[in-house]
């Protein structure tokens, strides 16, 4: 096997510890000794040790000479565990393959430039554009300041997101709101506006989702936040202590605001569900990276149903946004679509 398939073997190991490693980030590693043996390791948690230290100590003597492959540049600093590098060094590993350079300020080449120092041969950037996808929201994060946003709707085709009553209950079928129940157990937060919360007072929570095995519904629910006033009877008021309320203005505001302030909540993921206003002013600010819509093939009809997003339409074909379909899939009788925006800099593109 080549650098890509042992590295591939890596991000599948990261991938399976994504939705309990945040507000660290979820890193696989492995192990190949001179003799062709493999060892494994993976982000241990919120709280245990980095996927080398890991591999590491399931290699042993093993790790003498071998080579080791990593999704994330290994730590140099002192933080909830020892640093990785220097792990490294003392294992005797000749050889290091990383996918990705640490954004964070405390690591950001230095783990690549002490190894190097030691004399141990490093490689940079293999399977990089997988690693980036695979860990959008934590460079996000450490990159911009703020959460990686996901904008989720769910919409009749002719683009109605409530009928003239208000009741949106069920426009989609259960498939599809069991993925969208994925989606929060993806997100470190999930945040409404406070009509949404008043109308249609919904809880939040993960309940459809179906998770990888040893992982329980307790351990992936998300923060819940709410932009505007709610009632104190709302499924939202009994949210946990660290969500919260943000003021009605800052809709109207900086939204920046909201995202800063939940970046220093060490969110590294949102997930908006609001209705036509918020996801409005999410859109038009720019401070969304990937669109998920769900089309169900239903027409409302009329000028009275909610539309998808409010306020004025684009006055000419120049003014349109366009995005670019990332993916697209039938979830029993609905229609998926992933959008990503078309602008510099954003972790899709």
């Amino acid at each position: 096997m080549g650098d890509a398939a042992w590295m591939g073997l890596a991000l599948e190991l990261a991938e399976n510890v994504r939705l309990t490693t945040s507000p660290r980030p979820w890193v696989g590693c492995v192990i190949v000794s001179p003799q062709g043996e493999v060892f494994k390791g993976a982000t241990d948690g919120r709280e245990g040790p980095h996927a080398e230290h890991v591999a590491l100590s399931a290699a042993r003597d093993k790790a003498t000479d071998a080579t080791l492959y990593t999704t994330l540049e290994p730590c140099a600093h002192h933080g909830k565990t020892p640093p990785c590098v220097q792990a490294i060094i003392q294992a005797g590993i000749k050889r290091v393959v990383v996918a990705l350079l640490d954004p964070d300020q405390r690591v950001n080449g230095q783990g690549i430039r002490q190894l190097r120092q030691e004399g141990i041969e490093t490689s940079v950037g293999v399977c990089e554009e997988a690693a980036s996808k695979q860990l959008r929201a934590y460079l996000t994060h450490r990159q911009l300041g703020r959460p990686f946003v996901t904008l989720k709707l769910a919409a009749t085709l002719d683009a109605r997101v409530a009928l003239a009553d208000g009741t949106s209950q069920w426009i989609t079928g259960p498939q599809a709101r069991a993925d969208a129940h994925w989606l929060r157990a993806e997100a470190d937060a999930v945040l409404v506006g406070a009509n949404t919360a008043r109308v249609d007072n919904p809880s939040l929570t993960v309940r459809e989702a179906v998770l990888p095995q040893g992982i329980s519904l307790k351990d992936i629910q998300p923060q819940r936040f709410v932009l505007g006033k709610i009632s104190d009877g709302s499924n939202l008021s009994l949210a946990d202590p660290e969500s919260g309320i943000f003021p009605a203005e800052e809709l109207a505001g900086d939204l920046r605001k909201v995202l800063a302030e939940l970046a220093d909540r060490d969110i590294l993921s949102l997930l908006v569900e609001g209705g036509p206003v918020t996801a409005t002013a999410f859109h038009h600010a720019q401070l969304v990276d990937r669109y998920i819509f769900y089309l169900a093939p239903a027409l409302a009809g009329g000028n009275q149903a909610l539309p998808l997003l409010a306020g004025e339409t684009a006055a000419k074909m120049s003014d349109l946004w366009r995005g670019e379909i990332v993916d697209a899939a039938l979830l029993g009788g609905d229609l998926r679509l992933e959008l990503a925006p078309k602008r510099p800099n954003s972790p899709l593109t």
